[in-house]
């Protein structure tokens, strides 16, 4: 028998799910999960430089594919950055690789969480998409104990949902673990 994935279970149960609890006249209409952007901000480069091949090298690891670097427009004096420095890293997840992403997360990385007691239902931004963050990497499997200091990162979730409600119990459905 064949395992099944997250994809295939969105398919079948949480299509028939949603499509009973908001009526939807068109199966089309019913939400997807469109992308995963998993973003870190880097503000500690202007005095520690090897913080971006760390960083680099963590997020291609959690992501499985290679992350983006993001530089600074202008230069801003009171945070010591100047134009064009390297001040984040960014990954977006598509298709298998984002559902591959979400399964590891859900499975393995939260329940691993100290003290975890759910995540915050009020991260919605008003247009069905959801953001969280993890305050440490050193939850994934991925990333050994060898690193300096613990970083987090910020996961977003972006959905086809045209309102919060609708996102949540999308989100709901693919076993997100919200507080009560």
């Amino acid at each position: 028998m064949k395992k099944r994935n997250l994809c295939d279970i969105y398919k079948d149960e949480i299509v028939k799910l949603l499509l009973e609890k908001f009526d939807y006249s068109n199966i089309n209409s019913v939400p997807k999960l469109e992308k995963i952007v998993i973003n870190r901000g880097m503000g500690e480069v202007t005095t520690n430089k090897k913080v971006v091949d760390t960083t680099y090298d963590q997020m291609k690891a959690i992501s499985g594919q290679k992350p983006i670097l993001r530089k600074s427009k202008k230069a801003i004096s009171n945070f010591k950055i100047r134009e064009d420095q390297i001040i984040g890293c960014k990954v977006t997840l598509r298709s298998k690789k984002m559902y591959d992403f979400l399964s590891k997360l859900l499975f393995i990385v939260l329940p691993k969480i100290r003290d975890f007691r759910g995540i915050s239902k009020n991260s919605f931004d008003g247009r069905g998409n959801y953001t969280f963050g993890i305050k440490e990497d050193s939850v994934f499997p991925e990333i050994t104990g060898d690193s300096d200091k613990m970083r987090g990162f910020d996961v977003t979730f972006v959905t086809s949902a045209k309102s919060n409600e609708e996102a949540f119990e999308l989100l709901s459905a693919f076993g997100f673990p919200f507080r009560k």
